[in-house]
């Protein structure tokens, strides 16, 4: 499958030796997207690329340097790593940099039970026009819009090898094809805009065009005549649409490279209680026709499922190997990288324990507040948590929509927050992070 690919890593890799690196690793990408966008029922843009992309990264003791390179002939990579060794030489010391030890790394990378690739034959153009042709149409026919701002529909192929001076290779194929659709309704200031789309790995398992389409312009309907709340203290819902940025938010907060800086608002929570008792964040990086799903890392080692948060409690941080040595501890296997830089701690696949409830018992439940649908902009303090973002969704009373609100603000602290979320049990188990709608009461909303 990719021994083309494992052919120029290869070469690459032995010409860095040849121009005087002591070790050093290679990730080579190749692949093609498509991707078609309709207006008034009639093509509007049509893209297609195809290429190949090769990175290498080399170490000279402690000193590393990285370069790219989308010229693959072997003089080409000849240049390539002699200036790579050459600016590695001129390269700062880092005392956490190098590669993993030989019996660190993978030996298992077949990647074929992950199921990252379908098989089936690339969509002809006219196919994906006519995906995006359907979704607009589904669209218009709801009553009530006016335009359809995008419909679009798109396919890629990538194929993807990784080798390294310490006898790591292992490479894997992936394929994804998506929908999407944005509508307008009503005219002038009284426009409102929504959305609904679908990527999956399979194209067997996409939504259809059709409800895409009437998904979107539903949605656009409902907010018509949206306003601004009173401002004051009340229950927020996350809907499931957008509830993963608010685990992201603690993603991102036990990132290896934020704890090693010192400059997380989670810093000093190994080992406490960061969610409620009840609820785990689970990591399981082989999850079959998921986007995040590995064998192995991008520093070759071996993924493995873990308990970010075990029942309320913080576990560890999300670690590569140079954030590992800094804090004195091992990695994950969350190394993630492109062509032009090193690695760096990156989260792949999540899910959050589900609630016993649905997402109407929450509304029921939470009686007056705010449903969030969308979310616009961000002021997150990293240092010490403080929440700020501006929102738009529906006013809830008695357990019910009573109408359409924009130009909200949100605001709390995420320690605070996490520590009350209730989640509800419509979590969307093909995506990568698996987060149902989320309750958090005691929110600060500023409207009128």
């Amino acid at each position: 499958m990719t021994q083309s690919l494992a052919d120029l890593t290869a070469q690459i890799l032995d010409a860095a030796r040849k121009a005087g690196a002591q070790s050093a690793d290679a990730i080579a990408v190749d692949g093609t997207s498509v991707n078609i966008e309709v207006r008034g029922g009639k093509l509007e843009n049509a893209e297609r690329s195809e290429g190949i992309e090769i990175g290498l990264r080399v170490l000279l003791g402690q000193q590393q340097a990285c370069v790219s390179s989308s010229d693959t002939r072997p003089e080409a990579l000849v240049l390539m790593a002699e200036r790579a060794v050459a600016m590695a030489k001129e390269a700062p010391i880092d005392r956490f940099a190098g590669l993993a030890e030989p019996s660190q790394i993978a030996t298992d990378t077949d990647c074929a039970r992950l199921e990252l690739f379908d098989a089936t034959e690339e969509p002809d153009p006219a196919a994906l026009q006519q995906d995006a042709i359907r979704a607009e149409a589904a669209a218009m026919e709801v009553q009530g819009i006016s335009q359809v701002q995008t419909a679009s529909a798109a396919y890629s192929r990538r194929r993807i090898h990784l080798a390294a001076t310490n006898g790591f290779a292992g490479g894997y194929e992936r394929t994804d094809r998506s929908i999407v659709c944005t509508a307008i309704s009503g005219t002038g200031a009284a426009m409102e805009r929504d959305y609904d789309y679908d990527a999956r790995i399979f194209q067997a398992d996409l939504k259809s065009a059709d409800l895409i389409g009437r998904t979107a312009a539903e949605r656009a309907v409902a907010r018509q005549g949206a306003r601004r709340p009173k401002t004051g203290t009340y229950p927020v819902l996350f809907d499931e649409k957008i509830s993963s940025s608010l685990i992201g938010h603690l993603i991102a907060a036990i990132n290896g490279s934020m704890i090693a800086r010192g400059s997380s608002w989670a810093r000093d929570l190994l080992g406490k209680q960061v969610l409620p008792t009840e609820l785990s964040l689970i990591e399981d990086p082989h999850r079959p026709r998921t986007s995040g799903s590995r064998l192995f890392d991008s520093e070759g080692l071996p993924t493995s499922r873990r308990a970010i948060v075990d029942k309320g409690i913080l576990t560890g941080w999300t670690l590569d190997l140079s954030t590992a040595r800094q804090l004195g501890l091992e990695s994950t296997a969350n190394a993630s990288r492109g062509t032009s830089a090193p690695p760096s701690p990156s989260a792949g696949n999540l899910e959050l324990t589900f609630g016993d409830k649905t997402h109407a018992d929450l509304l029921r439940d939470m009686g007056t507040g705010l449903l969030v649908t969308s979310m616009i902009g961000s002021t997150i303090n990293p240092n010490t948590g403080d929440y700020s973002r501006g929102a738009t969704g529906f006013w809830v009373e008695n357990g019910e929509i009573a109408y359409p609100v924009n130009e909200v603000t949100i605001a709390s602290n995420l320690k605070d927050m996490l520590l009350r979320i209730v989640p509800a049990n419509d979590g969307e188990r093909h995506l990568s992070r698996v987060v149902p709608s989320l309750l958090v009461d005691g929110m600060t909303l500023a409207g009128d």
